[in-house]
């Protein structure tokens, strides 16, 4: 089944693109000088109705930081109201007590990234003094409420500790433990133009990712390939349409069938050729899928 053949099972909802973090590898080139863009909560309503009405499964809500998004428990009442799935990806740094609330009551799932054991190391990355402290007692928080976490372990830096960090999320009770290696997105890229062929080429298959505003990409990491706006028709439009054609058609010209094998990467998690997964489903490897705890080597 090709890509614009696929019903649209899986959306990233990228509600902001402010975050607390200014991480060197952030391939949404999200930090604090960010901002939450031109969609309004009303939009991201709407929006959310109309992927319930194309019968879409999940949705994960991420930035920038969704936790920092002053309507984000709002969206999160509304989809697990309108029947979907919801996972939130978030640093675990500022986690307010209205949605610690509204995670239990929603049954929403969370996923964090995780680059040390170390305070030191892992702050390093962030750019934010304390945040390692911040993130590692709210994963205990989390698990202590019996919220289901998944955690992912970026190899940023050489030396960089992610063995030790995949090793300390599975001793605080992480369940699915993944790593992934830096993708030449967003600063990550140092300046570099996007390619096709940096991409995993699973990309716009049963997934979209709507981002701030309003535009509409293949995956998260396809941003420079933008397939349509929700702020200009309803996504069950664009879904399919012309322009998604043709962005498929360059996705497959460059990849064909010769696609990544399919892995727990930290912020993707439903990409790979075996089905895809949701993020219900959690750890999609087949050829992992037994064990308690993974981390990729560092690329």
């Amino acid at each position: 089944m090709s890509a614009v053949d696929s019903r649209l099972l899986f959306a990233w909802l990228e509600v902001t693109g402010l975050c607390n973090e200014f991480c060197d590898h952030c391939y949404a080139d999200s930090g604090p000088k960010g901002t939450h863009g031109t969609m309004t909560a009303q939009d991201w309503l709407i929006l959310i109705d109309q992927l319930a009405d194309m019968g879409t499964l999940d949705v994960q809500f991420i930035g920038g930081e969704p936790t920092l998004y002053p309507s984000l428990p709002a969206l999160i009442k509304h989809a697990h109201e309108r029947g979907l799935g919801v996972e939130v990806f978030s640093n675990m740094t500022h986690i307010r007590t209205e949605l610690w609330d509204v995670f239990g009551e929603c049954g929403v799932k969370l996923a964090t990234s995780y680059y040390s054991d170390t305070a030191e190391e892992h702050d390093q990355v962030t750019q934010l003094r304390g945040s390692h402290n911040k993130t590692r007692a709210n994963v205990q928080k989390a698990l202590a409420l019996g919220i289901p976490l998944r955690g992912g372990v970026v190899a940023v830096r050489d030396g960089q500790r992610v063995q030790e960090a995949a090793q300390d999320l599975t001793a605080l009770g992480v369940g699915t433990v993944g790593g992934d290696r830096t993708r030449a997105f967003g600063r990550a890229s140092q300046g570099a133009a996007p390619t096709i062929a940096d991409l995993c080429g699973h990309c716009a298959h049963e997934k979209c990712a709507i981002g701030p505003t309003g535009d509409v990409w293949p995956c998260v990491l396809g941003r420079f390939l933008i397939m349509g706006n929700v702020l200009e028709k309803p996504i069950s439009d664009i879904w399919g349409g012309s322009r998604m054609l043709d962005v498929a058609e360059d996705i497959a010209a460059v990849h064909g069938d010769d696609v990544q094998s399919c892995t727990p990467p930290q912020f993707l998690p439903m990409c790979g050729p075996c089905g895809p997964c949701v993020p219900s489903v959690g750890h999609c490897d087949p050829r992992e899928v037994d064990s308690a705890a993974t981390i990729a080597s560092p690329a």
